[in-house]
């Protein structure tokens, strides 16, 4: 990708950066691997069971800044590839919770991994400091409440 166009609020520049980081995690996941049936916006769902596995559809698209629906959609297509699995919720007969497969915790995997990768090339690209400075100004933006909350 060029230099982003000058003047640009901040707000795009992140969704920029994130947009480059994510492309480079998605390629180094499916490049080569037995997952190049996923698509970028697998992500959306597959991320947050990673990081908790055994959600609610509804939990995974708040956490996902996503609506209910478009989330379904991404979950549907997941478990017919064999990534994702519905199963009863022990605390509510009428609601299931969704979890990783055998398939999708490999996945999880080799994500992680690339996410670790791409993590070390930024630390190279800024230097410790600036990347440390980064994470923390990051988490004082999730924390102030930029963490994803509402709907895209």
């Amino acid at each position: 990708m060029s230099d982003p166009p000058r003047g640009l609020p901040s707000s795009a520049l992140l969704r920029l950066a994130y947009n480059a980081l994510a492309a480079r995690i998605y390629s180094a996941v499916v490049s080569g691997t037995a997952f190049e049936d996923l698509r970028p916006a697998h992500g959306n769902a597959m991320e947050q069971l990673e990081l908790e596995d055994g959600l609610r559809l509804t939990d995974m698209a708040m956490r996902a800044g996503m609506t209910a629906q478009s989330m379904g959609e991404l979950v549907d297509d997941l478990e017919r590839k064999g990534y994702l699995e519905r199963r009863p919720d022990p605390n509510d007969r009428r609601a299931k919770r969704i979890y990783l497969t055998a398939r999708g915790r490999e996945n999880a995997r080799i994500a992680k991994q690339a996410t670790t990768d791409v993590e070390a090339q930024l630390a190279t690209l800024l230097g410790a400091r600036r990347y440390q400075t980064l994470r923390r100004a990051l988490e004082e933006i999730i924390a102030a409440g930029g963490g994803g909350e509402g709907q895209r």
